[in-house]
């Protein structure tokens, strides 16, 4: 009987010492066949990747390029770098064009660091960048040519990612993906830059006061504060005046903020009510993209693409109330319906006496 139980012992230890090598000689035929495949799939990936990525930008190439030539203006907006926040950057004289070059680094991350170098400029036609990415000694090879169009510009991006190890050939295939949405966001950071900077430019150059026009405008992302207050001259100004400075210090202060960063300030209400005792109204500045806030007094607002009727109105913030009624008139006229009014400040709000603004009353049939 003891035999028996020593026998039956011995075939169970001895099961539960195959058992585990049995699958440990599994896993690693596995390991070896997925191995193999992978090797062997490599063989048809290039060690490097070209591609080509085409943007159109509406503003003409002297206000484009040196966007791109200038490695400090380039690193501000860039998908390659704008993202991440603890970037630090060293620039190297020449400050832009050929020779120019700066290198980053990771202030949290110790393997995130690389150095940038324009190799070659044709002003306003081509450039050549070289990125090195950290330890490699290989970098991505990036040429960019400019086209003038009717006052836009064409940017051709033809890169070159650098030769990868045979077993790391694989990063090839999502290295395009990467980049193409790195250039989006940028060129979409870069387009509102250039809005903030040359359409204050050119608005304070062709401004027609008190003539009503008609304007196709862009949607816009807005942060701000929702706000009501008593419909008084002295009152209302007042407190549009406290909730500017409110929202303008948050922009800048907390959230590090520079003028070609940001847009004007923008109010939205209700077309009417101008004649209600007590009003409603979102007071916003425009950003690019959304980003964390942790101050729960301000929101973000989406304002949509729209057709506008545009009145400039210089003056005192309470005579402000015609041009809206010649606004309201020529849609009523028109048999339009109307979205809400937004009077954009082109010079911050200060004196009640004095305001210089935009009035735009979105129209749609």
């Amino acid at each position: 009987m003891h035999g028996n139980i020593s026998i039956a012992v011995f075939f169970v230890n001895e099961f539960f010492v195959f058992l585990p090598m049995r699958w440990f000689k599994l896993g690693s035929v596995i390991i070896i066949f997925l191995l193999s495949v992978y090797a062997v799939s490599m063989i048809f990936v290039a060690e490097s990747k070209s591609f080509t990525i085409e943007k159109e930008i509406n503003y003409p190439i002297d206000k484009v390029f040196p966007q791109f030539n200038n490695l400090q203006n380039f690193s501000r907006w860039s998908g390659f770098f704008s993202d991440n926040k603890n970037l630090t950057f060293d620039f190297f004289t020449p400050y832009e064009g050929q020779g120019s070059s700066m290198s980053y680094r990771d202030t949290k991350d110790q393997e995130v660091f690389g150095d940038l170098f324009i190799r070659y400029e044709n002003p306003n036609r081509t450039l050549r960048y070289q990125l090195f990415e950290g330890r490699r000694s290989n970098p991505y090879l990036i040429d960019l040519k400019f086209v003038a169009q009717n006052g836009k510009t064409k940017i051709t991006w033809y890169i070159q990612t650098p030769k990868q190890p045979f077993l790391k050939r694989s990063l090839n295939l999502i290295t395009e993906e990467d980049i193409t949405a790195d250039i989006e966001t940028g060129m979409k950071t870069l387009f509102t830059i250039l809005g903030n900077k040359v359409n204050k430019e050119q608005q304070r150059e062709s401004i027609k006061f008190d003539t009503l026009m008609v304007e196709e405008k862009e949607g816009q992302l807005l942060l701000g504060v929702n706000v009501n207050s008593k419909n008084t001259k002295d009152a209302l100004f007042k407190n549009i005046v406290m909730n500017h400075n409110k929202t303008i210090n948050f922009i800048k202060m907390d959230l590090g903020k520079r003028e070609d960063e940001y847009g004007e300030p923008v109010l939205i209400t209700n077309a009417g009510n101008f004649k209600d005792k007590e009003v409603s109204y979102y007071y916003g500045i425009p950003l690019s993209k959304r980003i964390g806030v942790s101050d729960n007094n301000f929101i973000f607002r989406t304002v949509n693409a729209s057709r506008n009727y545009v009145i400039y109105y210089q003056g005192s913030y309470a005579g402000r109330i015609s041009a809206i009624q010649e606004l309201l008139l020529k849609a009523k006229r028109d048999t339009m319906r109307t979205g809400d009014l937004q009077q954009t400040f082109l010079e911050e709000p200060a004196v009640e006496s004095n305001t210089v603004m935009k009035l735009s009353l979105p129209v749609f049939r």
